[in-house]
């Protein structure tokens, strides 16, 4: 396997990754390109925001709304910050939405509320009740081999439909995932919300018509998948509804944000993690660890080779210091919360593996005569590649391992992957 010779990518990161020949990858070059954006550039990005968020407040008025935006939320450090810019910032006022999974953490109910508590913000939730999460979760774990398949499509697809019902024309994302995290697109693309790219990339190809008109499907309905369904375009169109990115307008330093969140706003971390270094993201799902495990399964990587890499490109770790994180959080490691999930779905360890064998990358993965599988390559090999001090970045500021304070309910040190029950609202 080629592995980007600057962060830790593997060359069937997905989406599709592209590696240039000087063993750099796209995701790289995207941020180094942002990174040369001066204040300047940033400067007059914020002014074109502000003027964009006026004329839509316009809009929303001459439409009859009672809110000037909309801003998906999960509760997360992204939607502290989404809402702080929004309404402390800019002056706005958004409706949150949320799309409830039904695989709460405790910690990631105890941020949403916060978040409504401190900006005085308006929330407007669609619960899915376990019985549908869990049916969705099994059928999607065999189609693509994502059991979480259900909280990507509600989060892209039920604010939309949530802006056509009340007449709100701006949908406000927080980053683009495809240029942010995969290089897909740079920033002199100004890249927006499309129907295309979360049909393709957030909802893995599938449209809720797509389950219903399955032969495989045998007991998903269409109220089931009710949040799903995209709002036609006449619809879209006549309320004039946007998405927008916020990271196209704004810096976008995730360890800047997190830290803005906790110390200003009450926003809370985990204390220890079992799947990555990174402690402040992805607090909300407490299948996180689980969802991540099947990315490992399919690619031989998985979120904290996300999280390394973008620290490399942050500048904040080195390539070595980024492959060792890797070899402790990741490297053939088995979630312990997989036995909770596994109980939930009512499957078995080996069901759940079978499930996704068709889906093994066989670049990665190799099945012996036993029928056990095998990882042929992993970034731990190539620390040493030719290229790689050619294509290394210096050191600005050193990682920081940051938490908040202890959550206090319980009043125990809250560690990822520790939770035993399962909150549904």
């Amino acid at each position: 396997m080629q592995y980007c010779l600057r962060c830790c990518y593997p060359a069937n990161t997905r989406p599709h990754l592209i590696i240039d020949e000087m063993g750099v990858c796209a995701s790289c070059r995207a941020f180094e390109q942002r990174a040369s954006k001066d204040e300047n550039y940033w400067n007059n990005k914020r002014e074109e925001l502000k003027k964009l968020l006026q004329e839509y407040k316009e809009k929303a008025r001459k439409n009859g709304a009672s809110y000037d935006c909309i801003i998906p939320v999960s509760g997360g450090k992204d939607s502290h910050y989404q809402t702080y810019l929004i309404t402390q910032v800019y002056k706005m006022r958004p409706l949150l939405v949320a799309y409830n999974h039904g695989y709460n953490s405790r910690l990631g109910l105890r941020n949403i509320n916060n978040l409504v508590n401190q900006f005085g913000c308006d929330l407007l939730r669609y619960n899915t009740n376990p019985k549908t999460a869990r049916k969705l979760s099994l059928f999607m774990l065999s189609k693509v081999g994502d059991m979480t398949w259900h909280h990507h499509s509600g989060i892209y697809s039920f604010p939309f439909q949530t802006a056509v019902r009340y007449k709100v024309p701006l949908v406000i994302y927080g980053e683009d995932g495809g240029g942010y995290w995969q290089g897909m697109f740079n920033l002199d693309d100004q890249v927006e919300f499309t129907q295309k790219h979360r049909q393709e990339i957030a909802m893995r190809g599938f449209e809720p018509d797509d389950i219903l008109n399955d032969a495989e499907n045998k007991d998903i309905t269409r109220a089931d998948l009710a949040p799903f369904f995209f709002p036609p375009d006449e619809e879209i169109e006549s309320v004039g509804v946007r998405g927008i990115y916020l990271s196209n307008y704004d810096q976008w330093n995730q360890i800047e944000h997190a830290e803005l969140m906790i110390k200003k706003y009450g926003f809370q971390t985990y204390q220890s993690s079992e799947q990555t270094f990174n402690l402040h993201s992805s607090i909300d799902d407490l299948f996180e660890g689980t969802h991540n495990y099947l990315k490992y399964l399919k690619f031989g990587y998985s979120r904290c080779t996300d999280h390394a890499s973008m620290e490399i490109r942050y500048q904040r770790m080195s390539r070595e210091e980024a492959i060792e994180m890797i070899r402790k959080y990741e490297y053939l490691k088995r979630p312990k919360n997989l036995d909770l999930f596994l109980k939930f779905a009512g499957i078995t360890e080996k069901e759940f593996l079978d499930k996704i064998d068709h889906l093994r990358d066989p670049q990665i993965w190799e099945k012996d005569s036993k029928g056990e599988w095998h990882q042929l390559d992993w970034v731990g090999n190539h620390i040493w590649d030719k290229g790689v001090e050619d294509a290394r970045l210096p050191i600005k500021e050193k990682w920081r391992f940051m938490t908040s304070a202890p959550y206090q309910d319980p009043p125990v040190n809250y560690s990822y992957g520790e939770d035993e029950e399962i909150i549904s609202l």
